[in-house]
């Protein structure tokens, strides 16, 4: 197996106290955004955005997209919302997670320092949209929304 290639990111350390992100192992696809202050998310729907300390410059023709933890959603009910959140590459803000508390009754602590989401960077196409008074066929056609009878 061939190792993926490495892609220099420039990042800007907003918050000196606080690790860099990381990939938790080799080929993960994601690194691990950590929450840069104390939040409580109350249940039924609380949501904050929580600042990650830093900021990038992530290159054009790349986009970064922040992606919810899975443990955290399968065991708290933890989530991102406007998921992926998308992060283009004129951005050079501090980067900041939207969450959102799907549990009807408890609260949950975000504590400074714990990993809150993920973050993939991924390159894009720019399109250039043509307009045309025909669309090319398919099988599908112009079903939508649970049109392919799969559950």
């Amino acid at each position: 197996m061939y190792p993926a290639p490495v892609m220099k990111l420039p990042i800007k350390r907003l918050d000196p106290d606080l690790p860099l992100p990381k990939y938790a192992k080799s080929g993960d696809a994601g690194c691990d955004l950590l929450a840069a202050e104390d939040v409580t998310l109350q249940p039924g729907g609380g949501r904050a955005l929580v600042p990650t300390g830093i900021a990038l410059a992530i290159p054009e023709g790349y986009a970064g997209f922040v992606q919810p933890r899975s443990g955290l959603a399968v065991k708290n009910g933890i989530s991102c919302l406007n998921t992926p959140g998308l992060i283009d590459s004129g951005y050079r803000g501090e980067l900041k997670v939207l969450l959102i508390n799907t549990d009807p009754d408890s609260p949950f602590e975000i504590v400074r320092g714990e990993r809150i989401a993920q973050l993939v960077i991924q390159k894009v196409e720019v399109a250039e949209f043509e307009e045309t008074n025909d669309l090319p066929s398919t099988e599908r056609g112009e079903g939508g929304f649970g049109s392919t009878g799969l559950n």
